[in-house]
């Protein structure tokens, strides 16, 4: 079965890309593969100029990622959780209480993941991206489970990430974060 035939874009510092389409067309399965989760049958995902696999420490360390749901540290608090990976990659936990205080999670900071509203769950593997240092941003519908006002955040967000640099790539069937972040639509399946 082919679930993706004839892709190929690049995506530059700086740009952000939204992947659209069907559901079941093959979006997320695209960004697993983007991310080193998932190799294709056939042709390869390169990041400057080397296959991406999830397990080579540079690809790691150059790309954050919230695809599904994520696993979270179940004995670890929200704050801790998010200074863990900020450390593990290499960065500092400065930006924790911030990322913290743009979702709304500060009152959270102190649960445990299992305690979360799913939600706040959406909102921790948000963050989880948000802590830690990267040059490529890889999103999975980020805007599920967010409130109107959180997707308002969410777009802004994207465009600073943006401005700063980073490339994004992200899939979404919301129109208007699409409308509002997009440089570039990548349309599969349809």
């Amino acid at each position: 079965m082919v679930v993706l035939d004839e892709v190929r874009f690049q995506l530059d510092a700086g740009q952000i890309a939204v992947v659209v389409g069907p559901n079941g067309s093959g979006k997320t399965t695209l960004l697993r593969c983007v991310v080193g989760a998932d190799r294709p049958d056939e042709g390869e995902v390169l990041l400057d100029g080397r296959r991406c696999d999830e397990t080579d420490p540079r690809v790691r360390a150059a790309v954050a990622a919230a695809l599904d749901d994520i696993d979270f540290f179940p004995d670890l608090s929200v704050v801790e959780h998010l200074e863990l990976l900020a450390y593990a990659h290499g960065g500092t936990a400065d930006p924790v209480a911030e990322v913290l205080a743009e979702l709304g999670l500060e009152p959270a900071r102190d649960q445990l993941p299992a305690t979360l509203s799913s939600g706040q769950r959406r909102r921790l593997a948000l963050a989880s991206c948000f802590v830690r240092p990267r040059r490529l941003l890889v999103l999975d519908e980020p805007e599920q489970r967010l409130d109107v006002r959180g997707r308002a955040w969410l777009a802004q967000r994207l465009l600073r990430e943006k401005a700063a640099g980073t490339a994004v790539l992200m899939a979404s069937h919301d129109t208007e974060l699409i409308d509002t972040v997009a440089d570039r639509r990548i349309a599969i399946g349809g």
